[in-house]
């Protein structure tokens, strides 16, 4: 083989390297929205729109409810409880501006502003594994007032609707309140929802083991999160929640973290790590399955 040939070789492995490497990481701009990409996945994230997840895609297959009915797309995050600022979401948090802190290939920050119910003020951070195996989103609650007060972590992630889904965690049916409501099965130590024929609107609390998953439509999705116990969850709040609506053409996956104790000036981080991967086995529940989960998530103690 002649030199030129040898360069022209090269230069293509060259490019075809740098395109894969270009492929991984954070992209766009305030007005357009963020792309985060991590292997065959890819975020996308509204500034202009509270910091919300406005999709999640494995190559090009959406797993977000892409509704616009307000409050019922996306995935956003609020404090917890919810008791102390009752309904709508804050707007602060949930459907306002938020501001570009940092953009760089390898993270995205984004804030809030102070909410005028509550004086917190909640930074996004938004990592991509090097690896592209999961993308980790650290929410921070920072109290911007006066007074020493306690708040949980809380993200509501909104999924595509699909009778054939099947939502678990690492739980037994029997400690999920109210007691009944969405018949979960305990089958190999967790608890597996797949749809049925109810008509209301319904959710539940559990504990967990620090993750949350559902498959559907050849995909598998994945948050781990903090393990905690129900002495560390907000009042009436838990770990996980599920909410499904009466037409289960809405679904929400819930997970909050630990309630805290912030002084003024001070923070509480909280990360999830949200993995997709394809799955086109039978949905239904078993070992495989979980066992799938536990592997996956393993590579999250692997990025510090």
């Amino acid at each position: 083989m002649n030199t030129k040939a040898k360069f022209l070789i090269a230069a293509v492995m060259f490019t075809a390297a740098g395109s894969a490497v270009n492929a991984q990481g954070v992209s766009g701009s305030q007005e357009s929205g963020y792309e985060i990409k991590a292997g065959e996945v890819t975020m996308t994230v509204s500034a202009t729109e509270g910091g919300k997840i406005m999709s999640y895609k494995y190559a090009g297959r959406e797993m977000l409810a892409q509704s616009r009915v307000p409050n019922q797309y996306g995935s956003t995050f609020w404090t917890s409880p919810q008791v102390e600022w009752n309904w709508p979401p804050v707007n602060e948090f949930d459907r306002m501006e938020y501001t570009l802190i940092s953009s760089t290939p390898n993270q995205l920050i984004l804030q809030s502003r102070v909410a005028q119910k509550l004086p917190f003020q909640i930074t996004k951070r938004y990592t991509p594994d090097p690896k592209g195996r999961f993308i980790r989103i650290t929410y921070t609650i920072t109290n911007m007032g006066s007074e020493t007060r306690q708040v949980a972590p809380w993200e509501i992630s909104r999924v595509v609707s699909n009778e054939s889904g099947l939502i678990f965690f690492d739980a037994p049916a029997e400690q999920i309140t109210p007691a009944g409501l969405i018949p979960f099965k305990s089958e190999l130590g967790a608890s597996w929802y797949t749809f049925e024929s109810a008509q209301q609107n319904r959710k539940i609390n559990s504990d967990g083991k620090g993750w949350l998953a559902y498959v559907v439509n050849g995909l598998l999705m994945i948050k781990k999160f903090d393990d905690i116990g129900p002495s560390e969850w907000a009042p009436n709040e838990a770990e996980i929640q599920i909410y499904i609506n009466q037409g289960k053409t809405y679904i929400e996956l819930e997970s909050q973290g630990a309630y805290k104790t912030v002084a003024p000036g001070e923070s509480l981080d909280w990360s999830v790590d949200w993995y997709m991967i394809p799955y086109n086995d039978d949905i239904a529940p078993s070992k495989k399955l979980l066992k799938t989960v536990n592997k996956t998530i393993k590579s999250s103690k692997k990025m510090k």
